[in-house]
């Protein structure tokens, strides 16, 4: 197995920030960050952020804005906060252990203008208890006018929030 990876080229998009290399981006990632509606000031989460490549670049383009990145593993997410550091610094990124499906908004916390999912299983039907549950906290978690962008197995859907909400 490890002969047939060796022979796989690695393909992946560094993110610069200045003169420092920020993370890397396959280039699935750098796909959806390319069309992403992204503007500074926004209020972003995104969920399944695994070790924060995405969620790091995201911030790197909404400055002043706000990127909150969470995961359900606390490995992924001690992997984003050590990759992140000057984001975090900064305070336009920040993480939080949590699975989709769990996600409440801390007391004051303001709602996202943007929730961003790459394969995240609760989305995109291989978890559908999970899926159930996660959708109707992230549509409490948006903003009025607030975007939901998912990327399944074929195609990133954007869609309105209330799209999503109970009774719509």
């Amino acid at each position: 197995m490890a002969a047939i990876r060796a022979r796989i080229p690695r393909l992946a998009v560094t993110v610069t920030e200045g003169a420092h290399t920020m993370a890397r981006l396959s280039p699935r990632l750098q796909q959806m960050l390319d069309a992403l509606p992204l503007r500074p000031g926004l209020r972003v989460l995104e969920v399944g952020c695994g070790p924060g490549a995405l969620a790091t670049a995201i911030a790197a383009r909404v400055v002043p804005g706000q990127v909150l990145g969470i995961d359900r593993s606390a490995h992924a997410i001690e992997q984003a906060m050590a990759s992140s550091g000057k984001a975090i610094a900064g305070g336009h990124l920040s993480f939080r252990q949590v699975a989709a499906e769990d996600f409440v908004l801390a007391p004051g916390e303001a709602p996202f203008d943007l929730i961003v999912a790459v394969h995240v299983g609760a989305f995109d039907g291989r978890h559908p208890d999970a899926g159930a549950r996660a959708w109707q906290r992230m549509a409490a978690a948006l903003a009025p006018g607030g975007r939901l962008a998912v990327d399944g197995v074929e195609r990133m859907i954007v869609a309105p929030a209330d799209m999503h909400r109970a009774g719509a």
